[in-house]
This record gives C-alpha cells, structure tokens and sequence, in this order.
C-alpha cells in the first residue's frame, strides 16, 4: 500500500486594500497634525520659563508655523533637483502649505495679544496715535502682513479655486507665498531682537532662512530651459 501524501496546500492570495485618494488626504494631515502638536509641546517645553499663558503660546507657535512654512516651499525645489515632476499643485505641498498657513494664523491671532492686553492697535500705532517707526513697529507690521498672506492661499489651497481661476491665475496668486515668507523672516528677525532671545534660535533661524535661500536658487537655476537640455 503506496504512503498516504497530504495533499498540497493552495493559498489564496487575499486582494491588498488601497487608500483611497482621501483616505490618503486624511492620513496625511493626521501625520502633518501630529507633527504639528509635537513641534508645539516641544517649544513649549523649551520655553517653559515663562509663566504668562498667553506669551507661552504665542512662542509655542511661532516656529512650528515657521518650520512648516520652509518645508512647505523647499518641497518645489527638491523636485527639480531630484529631476522629478514639478506640477503647479501637488497634495503634499498643498497640505503641509494649509498647515503653515493655520500655524501662522493662529500665532498671529495670538501674538497680538501678549504684550498689549485688549489694544492691539498699539502694535502699530503708538499711544499719540502716530504709525511705529520702530523696530517694535516693523515687526508687528511684517507679522500682520504676512497672516493675511496666508489667509489669501488657504482660500486658494484647494481645487475648487484652481479650476475656477485656472492654472494661469491660481499660479499668479499662489506666487504671493514668497512674499509671505519673507515677511515670516523679517517678522522673526526683528524679534529675535526685541526679545533677546537665546543665540541658539537665532541660529535656528538663520540656518532655516539659509537652507529656503540655497534650495530656492538651486531649484530656479536647475529648471532653467538651458540646464535642462544639459542634464538630458
């Protein structure tokens, strides 16, 4: 009598389940999310000598919205540098762009809050009614400019305002970012001053503006039509 084999066994591959599009979308600003409320708990921490709550969230949300704000454009130029496509909009921008943008929105609400309780005017206009001149001024006025630059793209960060303006026009608008993170800039020098904050978040800071700086150049002269051919 031949040995009794065990028949072969058969698997059945299960079929892998997909993200859908805005199942992606969801995750991905969950992660964005995450990261964001960590960055803030850690400079939270980090000033955790203050003991105003109000200055204390102010500072805790600075430079989480001034991190953001860098990844957020330095993402175009390491698409040119790393010869991948570049297209007008593209979701991972888009969503860390709409975070930087609240970040910033909500420092700013913030912010004006802290120094003068109740007369936010006054940062602005001194108590004779005359516009700042001064580097108190400077910084407020960058500060305010630069938050409603933002309020501007998040009212465009979505396909809606792209279809209804057109690739042309949305691109156009969008490009006020650069001037928005440059007033980010002038607005956290000029702090850094007024506070008198600690060498090591200068430091931060320039090393931030020197890194958006060299990618942004690199990027632009990558993407010349000239450079282009050579690289191909």
């Amino acid at each position: 009598m031949p040995p009794l084999v065990a028949p072969p066994q058969t698997t059945i591959a299960r079929p892998q389940r997909h993200l859908s599009y805005w199942q992606r979308r969801i995750v991905r600003h969950l992660t964005i999310a995450f990261i964001t409320l960590a960055g803030t708990a850690l400079f939270w921490r980090l000033f955790s000598a203050r003991r105003d709550l109000i200055s204390h969230f102010s500072i805790a949300t600075a430079y989480p919205a001034l991190f953001l704000t860098a990844a957020a454009v330095l993402l175009g130029p390491w698409n040119v540098l790393l010869c991948r496509a570049n297209p007008v909009s593209f979701d991972l921008r888009r969503d860390i762009g709409i975070w930087a943008g609240i970040m910033a929105v909500l420092h700013t609400a913030i912010g004006l809050n802290v120094h003068l309780r109740g007369r936010p005017w006054l940062y602005f206009i001194d108590q004779h009614h005359r516009v700042r001149h001064d580097l108190f001024g400077f910084g407020n006025d960058t500060g305010l400019i630069a938050a409603l630059l933002f309020l501007l793209l998040l009212a465009i960060s979505n396909d809606l305002s792209l279809r209804r303006l057109g690739t042309r026009k949305w691109k156009s608008v969008q490009r006020w970012t650069y001037a928005a993170v440059v007033l980010t800039i002038l607005h956290a020098v000029a702090y850094q001053h007024i506070e008198k904050r600690h060498v090591g978040y200068e430091t931060g800071l320039w090393a931030t503006t020197a890194l958006i700086g060299i990618f942004q150049i690199t990027g632009w002269w990558q993407s010349k039509p000239n450079n282009v051919r050579f690289r191909h």
